[in-house]
């Protein structure tokens, strides 16, 4: 069991999608829309756009004409972002047009984002240092910040298995490991955002944005839990063994819809 075995990054970004639409804290969404008014297009920059589900989302529930700014340092992603747009238009029927810049959005300043009426990202937050969230932060500072889907680090299995919690344990300590010398955030993530705003004097509002997987969604429940289980044993090979016949189990009962999990995400909308 290793995190090689999962799908292409985009192609599980697809599988994904509709997940992470309908776990989205929308009651954030008021605050943004009494921000957004006035007649020249919005400009609202995505930053870690993946294949663009957020902004694909986002758009057709906000009023009036919009531009996109999608930020990746994948050109491919950021090509299948642009393209999943074509067609995407406001609440109102308002144009939604959109272009791309490739490159390291940790590296970005206030004044990359002074144009911009709002910034977006989702399922970003867990994959930055510290010291990247403080820069990214800095340079949101000024205009409503839109942070969705950050993993909390806690997921619950319906039914309940000896071996969730070690599993979960595992898992949490990968997602804060040190890659090529950056030291990542993970289920800390969120919090480290919040107050970071919160060091500037931003107002930040949190809720939570949980996945709820059932039979309906087997295909990404599998896909998830081999993703999990994988990072887990790559952080404490120990768990190689007893993780064969619990990814046994776990994977028959998602196929046969007997396994529901509640994955925990958070979102945060900062100055809004």
């Amino acid at each position: 069991m290793t995190v090689e075995e999962t799908l292409p990054f985009a192609d599980w970004l697809r599988l994904r999608e509709p997940a992470d639409a309908a776990a989205r804290a929308e009651d954030l969404l008021d605050a943004v829309r009494a921000r957004l008014t006035g007649d020249t297009p919005t400009v609202i920059h995505d930053l870690g756009s993946g294949t663009g589900s957020m902004s694909r989302w986002l758009a057709a529930r906000l009023p009036g004409p919009q531009h996109w700014v999608l930020h990746d340092r994948d050109a491919d992603l950021l090509a299948r972002a642009a393209a999943g747009m074509t067609g995407v238009t406001a609440a109102d029927g308002a144009p939604v047009t959109v272009h791309t810049r490739c490159g390291d959005l940790t590296r970005l300043t206030a004044a990359d984002l002074a144009d911009g009426s709002l910034v977006t990202a989702s399922a970003l937050l867990d994959m930055l240092t510290a010291e990247e969230v403080e820069r990214v932060v800095a340079a949101c500072v000024g205009r409503p910040a839109l942070f969705a889907i950050s993993v909390t680090g806690r997921a619950r299995f319906t039914p309940a298995d000896p071996l969730d919690e070690a599993v979960e344990a595992a898992f949490n300590d990968h997602q804060r490991r040190t890659v090529e010398g950056r030291r990542l955030l993970g289920p800390d993530a969120a919090a480290a955002t919040a107050a970071a705003f919160a060091r500037r004097g931003v107002d930040v509002r949190e809720r939570p944005s949980p996945w709820r997987l059932g039979p309906e969604q087997a295909d990404l429940t599998a896909e998830w839990f081999r993703g999990w289980l994988g990072a887990a044993c790559e952080q404490r090979p120990d768990l190689a063994g007893p993780a064969e016949a619990y990814a046994r189990r776990r994977l028959a009962d998602a196929a046969a819809g007997r396994l529901t999990v509640l994955v925990e995400h958070t979102d945060l909308l900062a100055g809004g």
